[in-house]
């Protein structure tokens, strides 16, 4: 019986080097557009809040909620940039980085190139979904911290003050704002996820990155029926907000716990769909 010898020198696991795609994909435009809007985000902000005047100070009134504490600090203002966009904004660059990844090397048709050099699949699907969530993760962290910079320069460093009263030191504020960007992180991992299988699904980018995020959009709208009780824990959506119990004068870690649990599951799900899917995928692109 003969065997199929592999070259002289080669090794699966030195195929497609994590620095040469992360370099492929530091290049793409996509990803220098995402990142100049999510660092134009906080500039926006303070511009809108000098036009408009500072929240919570024209009305003589309690402040109650997050935009009326936003130009209390930089660490109110780096939370305020995070609640505004942790719904919808931050959903978009992790469903483009994990949807586009496999799908657009589809739509060049290099996808079948690639596997001939030969790159085996599974390590093809780790490369891009290690990649993937590295710039999904760097454009979580780029937000927050772009704000907390402006910030700084617009309105000082100081305690975080808190809406329900009372306020945290600027030192425990960092570490809380460290554990609310690590939970958005982490609760976005069943929408890298969804689309990272969509991407493995379809020749089209638009259609992985559309479906996740619309997707996301139907269990926010599912999470706002409230007749279905306490089905509603079981989506994602439900629990996207959880990071806001970090900013309590308590930590409460019930709700991100839960939030992570689910997100994480639906992830691993979706994932070894994906890479079970591919394992037998016909590639003719």
């Amino acid at each position: 019986m003969s065997t199929v010898e592999a070259a002289p020198g080669y090794r699966a696991r030195h195929t497609l080097p994590l620095r040469v795609e992360a370099l492929r994909q530091w290049r793409r435009r996509r990803t220098l557009v995402m990142g100049g809007v999510l660092a134009a985000l906080p500039f926006v902000m303070i511009i809108a809040f000098a036009v408009g005047g500072e929240p919570g100070r024209d009305g003589g009134g309690d402040r109650i909620s997050l935009i009326d504490t936003a130009t209390a600090s930089a660490a109110n203002f780096t939370v305020t940039c995070l609640f505004v966009s942790a719904g919808f904004l931050l959903v978009v660059p992790v469903a483009l980085f994990c949807g586009d990844t496999v799908a657009s090397e589809a739509s060049w048709s290099s996808l079948r190139y690639l596997l001939a050099s030969p790159v085996p699949r599974a390590r093809l699907l780790w490369s891009k979904l290690a990649v993937a969530l590295g710039f999904s993760l760097a454009a979580i962290v780029l937000l927050p911290a772009v704000a907390l910079a402006a910030g700084t320069v617009a309105y000082g460093w100081g305690p975080l003050e808190l809406p329900a009263g009372g306020e945290l030191p600027a030192g425990d504020a960092l570490s809380r704002l460290a554990v609310a960007v690590a939970f958005v992180f982490v609760s976005q991992l069943v929408t890298a996820g969804l689309a990272f299988w969509l991407s493995t699904r379809t020749d089209a980018p638009l259609g992985a990155v559309g479906g996740a995020v619309g997707l996301l959009i139907v269990g926010n709208v599912l999470d706002a029926v409230t007749a279905l009780g306490d089905w509603r824990e079981f989506l994602p959506a439900h629990w996207q907000f959880s990071w806001l119990d970090a900013l309590q004068p308590q930590l409460e870690w019930g709700g991100m716990a839960k939030g992570a649990a689910v997100s994480v599951s639906y992830a691993i799900v979706l994932l070894a769909l994906a890479f079970r899917g591919f394992a037998r995928k016909d590639i003719v692109s």
